[in-house]
């Protein structure tokens, strides 16, 4: 009979590098998505922009509500008849949600939104109170 050595750390590494190798081979369409957003302030407004590649703008829906605006929508996989069969698909489909906390310093009355070229642009204005004021004060000898 042959002693065998068990080593605990190899067993672990073993199970952790089965997992990511399953995880890569998995098809994306089966892990939901997320579009990208950038956020960033101008002097006058905070603007989200987020990638909506292949989204019917009848598929958008953005609301402001409790401080929150939310951004759902859906990407529908269209399968065109001419087609025999897919030999990959990375993109995902689907639907999404992404929330994002409003500061109270904005006027989510006065939200606009612009969607060109698959590029969604939320733009929410900062109220007039809440911009930094710059005032001159002399001084006197």
């Amino acid at each position: 009979m042959s002693i065998t050595h068990y080593d605990p750390l190899s067993t672990s590494l073993r199970m952790f590098e089965d997992a990511v190798s399953h995880l890569m081979s998995e098809p994306r369409s089966a892990r939901p998505w997320s579009p990208a957003v950038d956020i960033f302030e101008t002097d006058n407004e905070i603007v989200l922009r987020a990638d909506l590649p292949d989204v019917d703008l009848s598929d958008i829906d953005v609301r402001i509500e409790n401080q929150t605006l939310t951004l759902k929508g859906e990407r529908k996989f269209e399968k065109t008849e001419g087609n025999k069969g897919f030999h990959r698909i990375e993109r995902s489909f689907g639907s999404f949600v992404r929330s994002f906390a409003v500061p109270a310093t904005l006027e989510t009355e006065k939200v606009s939104a612009e969607f060109k070229n698959g590029v969604l642009t939320i733009r929410l204005p900062i109220k007039e109170a809440a911009k930094p004021k710059q005032v001159k004060v002399e001084v006197k000898a």
